[in-house]
């Protein structure tokens, strides 16, 4: 199998790792071969310290589908999901190197976001969508089974109790802009200006020191089970690690108004 056709394809240029879920015929519908080549490529991204920041996006018109069905339909389907008893699979085992990627990642959504699509879109620390983008989460009202791939924790993170609700009980599209309006997603840009809209914020990635990026996630992440005094306590844990890593450096390069540099040193649990 020559690289195109590798369900998931993986490129590194200038620090930026670009991985693509490759299967446009099916609109990049997620199957074990899929979630295996995910996995792979981000560990690959956790082996490279040269890399700085991950693009996740899809060949062709879509950005993915969700679960293959055509598999799913079938007798001793190899594709997993939700329902499975497995759930440390290869589906979860996906999503959760996705969110703790040692790197900040952007979802590049491309078009459809749908299902378990929808899941992958949100798992992504940064999310930008074109114009030809929609959402729709079609657990409920099509399949009969919960969200999964993180939805019910990532949708109500987002955007509250009730539109979470709304999302997935009703099953119904959403547009780009409707998602930018509804804080499901960073930004909502022109077809045309996608690339260029991932690039600018790769960029900034990029510049930034990878262990504060992640320090940051799972200090954002703990808001939404501790008090506000054990968010304090949080903040400070990460402050006494970065604060000597790296506020000297952003200090000086704000005095000589210049970009600060910080080194590319990740914590070693990432």
């Amino acid at each position: 199998m020559n690289q195109t056709e590798q369900p998931v394809l993986y490129r590194v240029l200038d620090g930026t790792a670009t991985i693509t879920l490759n299967r446009p015929e099916m609109l990049n519908a997620m199957n074990n071969s899929l979630m295996s080549g995910l996995s792979d490529a981000l560990q690959k991204v956790k082996a490279d310290t040269d890399v700085r920041v991950v693009v996740l996006t899809g060949n062709g018109r879509g950005f993915c589908s969700g679960a293959d069905l055509a598999q799913v339909a079938q007798p001793d389907t190899e594709t997993q999901t939700s329902g499975d008893a497995d759930t440390d699979g290869i589906f979860n085992t996906a999503i959760r190197d996705l969110n703790t990627c040692p790197v900040p990642t952007i979802a590049r959504i491309n078009g459809p976001a749908a299902g378990g699509g929808f899941g992958l879109a949100l798992a992504c620390d940064i999310t930008i969508a074109s114009s030809h983008a929609f959402f729709i989460a079609t657990f409920g009202p099509r399949l009969g089974i919960v969200p999964d791939m993180g939805a019910t924790w990532s949708i109500p993170m987002r955007v509250g109790r009730a539109r979470a609700l709304g999302i997935t009980l009703l099953g119904e599209r959403i547009t780009a802009a409707q998602a930018l309006a509804w804080g499901l997603i960073w930004s909502a840009v022109e077809h045309e200006d996608l690339d260029a809209e991932v690039s600018r914020v790769a960029q900034i990635l990029k510049r930034s020191s990878p262990n504060t990026v992640t320090r940051i996630r799972q200090t954002i992440d703990a808001a939404s089970y501790t008090t506000f005094s054990d968010q304090l306590n949080i903040e400070m844990q990460h402050q006494a690690v970065l604060i000597p890593r790296n506020m000297r450096e952003g200090a000086l390069a704000f005095m000589e108004k210049r970009e600060p540099l910080f080194g590319n040193e990740r914590d070693q649990d990432t």
